[in-house]
């Protein structure tokens, strides 16, 4: 029986995961990780990525695959990065995907056109190509970019690796042509000779050697495969692999990505787009609301029972959570960063909470309003959104939550077994999803109308400011249909 492993490093944690084909899991194990934060500096020790890595390897492997491993791939954070020498040894610390210490200026005076081009204009002070040219300041002869995917996969196989189009997003490649703008880098100084190969995700890299055999447990020979940034290896874990699917993850902050077949080009700057391993695109977007509201606004509530609460209150046989319930704004913190960029953006009631479950009810509604508008502007940007909606994130554990999605959406929404960055990434290991994402259920809308409600909650964000018209008008429209 052939297997394959998916590896995910996050912030806290690596996690390992060994699966078969048809989606059965033959181990799975995780370590964790510490980061070094000061202001707005957040580092990691790279050595103890690879450490932790190989003890999460070989312990989900600690019985031994029943038949081949067919495949290796590393999810990692997106726009984290170190230098290394020429032979892998880690130069600097890794400045993480937070870290805020550099200057966006420069690069986005100079790589305006390159940026504008592939759809998202501007680049964060957090984003690897900023964090880069920080980092060369001091930099001694011979270093080399690494971001924290090829700095492990270059321990996998033993010699220099090639980036993939993913993680090198947020370090300015070009992903229409798939290279790194050579025009840009010479003009912001950055050596031709520091940057790695460029592939596309699935790629095969190398096959481990017998030292990262001996420390991971990981056969020697298995192939090793260009692996994506986190979110994508998520949207690969829950199966949105179509053009026009889509991966709506709810956890602390919401966080929609899709696929489409053409580049979205947003004036905004609030979607952006990677590429993915067959070409297509998978754009999406990080609203700054979610589930974090309930933890910051009913502190020491317990949300399960809450959750009951609202169920009875405002579910099947209840009267509907819209009409007359209030509904909030759920900022987790000030300012918003999609469905629209609103830096004073702050979180607001409409409406007065009777008592705790109206306040948990309206931080749902509010969140699941949110949702339908991110559908409602990528609608308006072009994108399809008429294919699966795939919902995943904390957010599910709640029945209530996921139907009152389903109604404000006004379509079913599917809830998967599991969907994590490491089954991602041995999906993408395997080069196809065989058996191995598996749905839960599929989640109907119980015909609740919360359309009103809805628009009064666009108009609202409309009045403030914070919503361009064209975008609350073409929300509107699509009510209205």
């Amino acid at each position: 029986m052939s297997g394959w492993i998916g590896i995910d490093l996050g912030t806290q944690s690596v996690r390992a995961l060994a699966v078969t084909g048809d989606g059965r899991v033959l181990g799975t194990a995780s370590r964790p990780l510490t980061s070094h934060r000061d202001g707005p500096r957040h580092e990691q020790d790279p050595e103890q990525w690879w450490r932790e890595l190989a003890a999460a390897t070989r312990e989900a492997l600690r019985d031994g695959p029943p038949g081949r491993i067919e495949g290796v791939a590393v999810a990692a954070t997106s726009g984290t990065l170190l230098l290394t020498d020429a032979h892998g040894r880690a130069l600097t610390p890794a400045l993480m995907y937070d870290d805020r210490r550099a200057s966006a200026d420069r690069v986005n005076e100079v790589g305006a056109p390159v940026w504008e081009r592939l759809g998202y204009r501007r680049m964060q002070p957090n984003w690897a190509l900023p964090k880069l040219l920080w980092l060369l300041g001091e930099a001694p002869a011979g270093a080399r970019l690494a971001h924290q995917s090829d700095f492990v996969n270059r321990r996998l196989v033993g010699h220099e690796v090639a980036t993939d189009l993913s993680n090198a997003l947020k370090t300015g490649v070009d992903l229409i042509e798939e290279r790194w703008p050579a025009e840009v880098f010479d003009a912001l100084g950055v050596p031709a000779e520091i940057l790695p190969a460029v592939v596309r995700p699935g790629t095969r890299l190398g096959v481990v050697d017998a030292r990262a055999a001996e420390e991971t447990g990981i056969p020697a020979g298995t192939p090793v495969i260009a692996g994506t940034t986190d979110g994508c290896a998520a949207q690969l874990g829950a199966g949105a692999l179509l053009a026009g699917s889509w991966n709506s993850v709810l956890g602390t902050t919401l966080v929609l990505k899709g696929v489409t077949k053409e580049l979205i080009h947003d004036p905004l700057g609030v979607v952006y787009s990677h590429r993915a391993p067959d070409g297509s695109w998978l754009p999406g977007g990080a609203s700054s609301t979610g589930a974090g509201a309930l933890t910051r606004d009913l502190p020491g509530r317990d949300l399960d029972a809450l959750s009951a609460q609202a169920d009875s209150r405002f579910g099947a046989g209840g009267r509907p959570a819209g009409p007359d319930l209030p509904v909030t704004y759920p900022l987790v913190s000030r300012g918003e960063r999609f469905p629209f960029a609103a830096p004073e953006a702050e979180t607001f009631t409409l409406g007065e909470p009777a008592d705790d479950v109206e306040r948990y009810a309206a931080i749902l509604l509010g969140a699941a309003f949110v949702e339908r508008l991110c559908f409602d502007y990528l609608d308006l940007l072009g994108a399809p959104v008429d294919g699966e909606i795939i919902l995943t994130g904390g957010a599910t554990r709640s029945a209530y939550w996921t139907r009152l999605r389903a109604d404000v959406l006004g379509r079913p929404v599917t809830l998967r077994e599991n969907a994590e960055p490491a089954l991602g990434m041995a999906v993408l290991a395997a080069g196809h999803p065989g058996g191995m994402i598996r749905t839960r259920a599929v989640v109907d809308p119980s015909g609740a109308d919360l359309r009103e409600p809805y628009l009064r909650f666009v108009a609202e964000l409309e009045r403030r400011g914070w919503l361009d018209p064209t975008a609350a008008q073409h929300a509107r429209e699509r009510t209205a249909v």
